[in-house]
């Protein structure tokens, strides 16, 4: 899976791509992520914002400039074999994104491409342009679009096969439960002690099986 984002801030994603699982998956090169900069089409003493028409507050990404950042990526993609490509614009509006959509995008795309908008969002010719489509994480508003992608990316990794290691890993396709112990059995903290369950001590997975679905 490859994944191509359209941002004006490519550093916010440096740290969360470096470590831990996904780290591992780029660095095995089951995922791959690129960047393009719609900053970088500016001409000297350019800004990358303009004000909107209409009137209002903030500023609106100029269109020009992301759909340059978009051909760069469409080039890419075509260069690399990309047989199924997945547009997605962030936006409150939009579908809420869930598991069963991340699902979908794993196996059904080579490449997703998400752009990431900030101030008053991105001129909304881009996206009829594009025809992408409108996602949502949730019933609130962020700053910009990169926490998204990043929960899209992640979310999306998870279910290409090798990313987690084990199927069982993945928390939809076994019983879990909200309430997990580890080591160790008995916790004490200040003066009072507080034990695994014992049935998770019991060895019979049908119970524990039991417990964890009432746990849910």
């Amino acid at each position: 899976m490859r994944f191509h984002i359209i941002t004006i801030f490519p550093e916010m994603f440096d740290s969360y791509l470096k470590e831990s699982i996904l780290g591992r998956a780029i660095e095995n090169k089951l995922v791959s992520v690129k960047f393009y900069n719609p900053m970088s089409f500016c001409k000297p003493k350019e800004r990358v914002d303009g004000r909107p028409y209409g009137g209002g507050p903030g500023m609106v990404l100029r269109p020009e400039l992301f759909l340059k950042a978009f051909q760069i990526a469409s080039s890419a993609i075509r260069r690399r074999g990309g047989k199924k490509t997945k547009i997605i614009l962030f936006s409150t509006s939009g579908k809420k994104f869930d598991t069963s959509y991340a699902k979908i995008s794993a196996k059904k795309y080579t490449d997703v491409i998400l752009i990431s908008g900030r101030y008053e969002g991105i001129d909304a010719r881009v996206q009829k342009i594009l025809k992408a489509e409108e996602i949502s994480i949730g019933d609130y508003v962020l700053t910009g679009g990169e926490l998204p992608a990043m929960v899209l990316i992640d979310s999306i990794s998870r279910q290409i096969p090798g990313v987690l290691g084990r199927y069982e890993s993945l928390e939809e396709e076994r019983v879990s439960s909200s309430e997990v112990y580890t080591r160790p059995e008995v916790l004490k903290y200040k003066n009072k002690n507080y034990r695994v369950p014992k049935v998770l001590l019991s060895g019979n997975h049908k119970l524990i099986d039991e417990w964890k679905k009432k746990e849910l």
